[in-house]
């Protein structure tokens, strides 16, 4: 018999979630019916109608739902226990609430709520990466001083990969690379020669001839990445959720765009060695992304989190080979992985978390998601977030060393150009204007701190 985990037995934690009515927001209110200990009081999102309709699907009594529109109201309904639905944050009442989640993935919107959160005595989960990317260093610095949590999410891939880089480093091995796979795998079908990503097809017979790494590893991942180079791989959302977690590591970017190499799982320790070792890192402590290759019927790396680190006495790692383990050829390097991120339904985890005042790092202005022209932009362009990815047309995020002046890619959602920008250049913040002030405000008190000053070490 395997006993329900002792946090059950605590008394019951109020949520409220912001963005309920998305993929996010739905796969953990289905969790929470399975943690009773946690109990969604306020759900947050424009679409009220949706979220009842949600609600419904998912099993949830309708009088224990009501809609609420004022502060007062609220405050009411968490106190009588039901679920209420509110549409914006005038109507949010913090009083009854223990920990937020932030999952509505827009600047202006996420960092009001954190902030208001904070300043209530509320904790703070937050699944908006874009949200962490602009001011989780300055939120992170505000929950420390209050003696509250602020924590990545877990369930989304920094949190994930921070988990495992927190069991990789307490078991004493040397960390290489970090990263994850994107969202989608590259599903080759022998018989074809097509590839498959996401609904999406393309002829790749050349990659039926390099299925092994060969050699020439650089080589034989430059003619990959071209055989595939119809589809659409490399996605704002990966080096979003990259930045979180360097922010909160030291690590940094190989290449400022990332390597994205199109890799199978066992060829990860021969990929992200150094390059004097036959890989592709020019540098130690770097986060990556790949493109994960598989046959039909083969596992998914499922979008999970991997570490490549440096090996020790070679019998160890050989007898660790024969187990099935992902280790270079030369026995150099391995690589851990966690094939998974199972989105909201991993998130009890950090609520608990949040709760109990876990140990956390936290985020220091290490890393810039910046903005760099793809085209050549006019003045009076407007920069907009849009779709699954959450990109901006003609513009792509790359990271780099924090530099004055220039724009986080996530502020510059719903900003118009004030000036030309030529392809090629950094978008700067004098580029722009109609930025969310209140963030930006943010923005530069958080990249003013220093290790020094950025609170403790949880």
């Amino acid at each position: 018999m395997i006993l329900n985990h002792v946090s059950r037995t605590r008394g019951p934690l109020r949520v409220a979630l912001t963005g309920a009515n998305g993929g996010y927001g739905r796969t953990f209110l289905a969790q929470l019916a399975l943690t009773p200990e946690i109990r969604p009081a306020v759900l947050v999102d424009p679409d009220v109608a949706g979220v009842r309709r949600m609600l419904d699907e998912l099993g949830v009594p309708a009088d224990r739902v009501a809609e609420s529109a004022d502060a007062a109201t609220t405050a009411r309904l968490v106190e009588q226990d039901h679920i209420a639905l509110v549409a914006s944050a005038d109507a949010l009442d913090w009083a009854g609430i223990d920990v937020l989640v932030e999952a509505c993935g827009r600047v202006p919107a996420g960092f009001g709520y954190a902030a208001a959160a904070l300043d209530h005595g509320t904790h703070v989960v937050m699944v908006s990466k874009e949200v962490d990317t602009v001011v989780g260093v300055e939120l992170g610095a505000r929950a420390v001083a209050k003696g509250l949590s602020y924590l990545p999410g877990d369930g989304d891939q920094p949190a994930n990969l921070l988990r495992l880089v927190d069991w990789v480093s307490a078991v004493g091995l040397d960390i290489v690379a970090i990263g994850k796979s994107g969202e989608y795998d590259l599903e080759l079908d022998p018989a074809t020669g097509r590839v498959t990503q996401a609904g999406v097809t393309v002829e790749a017979p050349a990659l039926l001839d390099l299925l092994e790494l060969g050699d020439d590893v650089a080589g034989t991942l430059a003619r990959r990445a071209d055989a595939v180079r119809g589809l659409k791989r490399a996605a704002a959302a990966d080096s979003c959720e990259m930045a979180v977690v360097a922010t909160r590591t030291g690590a940094s970017a190989d290449v400022e765009a990332m390597h994205y190499p199109v890799a199978r799982i066992a060829e990860l320790a021969d990929i992200y060695s150094a390059r004097a070792d036959g890989g592709i890192l020019e540098h130690d402590g770097v986060v990556d992304v790949f493109s994960a290759l598989r046959l039909p019927g083969e596992a998914s790396f499922a979008g999970g989190v991997f570490a490549v680190v440096r090996t020790g006495d070679p019998a160890t790692w050989e007898l660790l080979r024969g187990k099935g383990h992902v280790i270079s050829r030369d026995g150099q390097y391995a690589c851990v992985y966690w094939p998974y991120h199972y989105m909201g339904v991993e998130t009890p985890l950090t609520v608990h978390a949040a709760v109990d005042r876990a140990p956390a790092p936290p985020a220091r202005p290490t890393m810039l998601l910046a903005a760099r022209a793809t085209e050549d932009l006019a003045v009076g362009a407007v920069l907009r977030v849009e779709g699954h990815h959450h990109e901006i047309a003609g513009v792509a995020p790359v990271m780099l060393d924090p530099a004055e002046g220039v724009s986080p890619y996530y502020l510059l959602d719903g900003a118009r150009l004030a000036k030309p920008v030529a392809r090629g250049a950094l978008i700067g913040l004098d580029d722009v204007e109609g930025v969310d002030e209140p963030a930006l405000d943010a923005y530069l008190a958080g990249a003013a701190r220093t290790t020094e000053t950025n609170g403790d070490d949880r």
